[in-house]
Formats: structure tokens, sequence, C-alpha cells
């Protein structure tokens, strides 16, 4: 039987709602595994902003060298936008796995990288970088909405930005964040202390980052 991992991604926003989302990704990617006898060895969650780049994505790197150390036949996706904020880093992604004999499924788009005796399609390039770019004009109109909805409040009178004493002090911080800042001065890694703790990824991170903790 063939080997897989699944690697999932949500934004980074809304934690305990993001982690519902992933497990849908997940169970949808396990329901395919399934059915096409593929034995997985592994699911790799990721809960980060759409917009960060490759290199910051801390579980996605684990993934792929997970795959690549371990021999891994297929890494399960549930769709292209997963593997990258842009359409070349999704190439990038892809590109990497190819060098290392790693075929690519991407559920949304119902496509394999490799075919089954292992080569490459060579229209699979073109077709991904199409999806990609979609991705990323659609990106930039939400972007687009967003900043003129913004505009046209501000010039109604609206103010953006909290509300005046809505900023937690550092004592306050270090008050509610007592654990993570506790996990994180024993050396955790800031995916772990975020499971540990039921807090975001991205608020462990910035948590670490305003208390200089390396």
């Amino acid at each position: 039987m063939k080997t897989a991992v699944i690697y999932s991604r949500t934004s980074s926003s809304g934690y305990q709602q993001n982690r519902q989302d992933t497990s849908r990704q997940v169970e949808d990617l396990q329901a395919y595994a399934k059915l096409s006898q593929l034995e997985i060895v592994k699911v790799y969650e990721e809960h980060i902003s759409g917009v960060k780049k490759n290199s910051e994505r801390e579980v996605l790197s684990e993934c792929l060298s997970f795959a690549e150390k371990e021999g891994i036949n297929c890494i399960l996706c549930s769709e292209g936008s997963r593997l990258g904020r842009s359409t070349w880093e999704v190439l990038e992604t892809i590109k990497r796995c190819i060098d290392k004999h790693i075929n690519v499924y991407l559920q949304k788009e119902n496509i394999h990288v490799l075919r089954e005796d292992g080569s490459v399609d060579p229209f699979m390039a073109v077709y991904i970088s199409c999806l990609s770019m979609a991705n990323e004009f659609e990106r930039e109109n939400i972007k687009y909405r967003l900043n003129s909805g913004r505009a046209q409040y501000i010039r109604n009178g609206g103010k953006l930005g909290r509300k005046p004493g809505s900023v937690k002090t550092r004592e306050q911080k270090e008050k509610q964040y007592r654990d993570v800042l506790l996990y994180l001065k024993k050396d955790y890694s800031i995916r772990v202390t975020a499971k540990l703790t039921n807090v975001s990824v991205a608020t462990v991170q910035r948590l670490k980052n305003e208390f200089s903790i390396y």
C-alpha cells in the first residue's frame, strides 16, 4: 500500500473555528485516502494567514521535510492555494515534491501532479499556474472591496481602530498568557505551545516577539 501525508491549512484568526475547518479538510482527505487505498502516515494542520510566505509556514516545512525523509508517496491537500500565497510559491512547493518523486493530490481541483507511472504531466504546471493566478486575482479583488468599504466608512464619519482602553498592558498580557510564556521560556515550539494552551499560533508568535523569548 502506498503511503501519504495530509497537509491542511486555515487562516490564523478565530482559532476554535479554524480547528473545525481544518478538521473538515482532514476528514475529506482521509475519506479520499481510504477509497484510494492510501495509508495515512501523518496529518499536518497549520493555522496561519494565507498571506504569509512559505518560509514562515513552519508546519508546511515540517510536512515536506518529513515526506522527503520517509519516502512518502503522496501529499494530500484540499486545494492548491494551501501550498503557497502566490503562483510562484505553489509551483516551487510542487517542484520540490516532483524532484523527490512525491506525488501531490489537490482535492478541490481533483488532480494529481504525477501520473500512475510516476512521470510528470506536462500540462499540469500550466493548469496549476492558471488556478493559482485566479486565486491571486480573487484575493486582490477582496482587498480592493475591503479598502473601498473602509474609505466610504471613513468619509461617512466612521472611525477605525480599537476603542480607547481596549489595548492590554504588558502586565495584563503576562497574566492572561502566563502559560504561553511559561512554555515558550521552556523552549517549547510555537506550534506545540499553541496546542497546549489552546491559543492561536499567530498570538503565540506575537507574544514570543513582544517578550523577546529566544
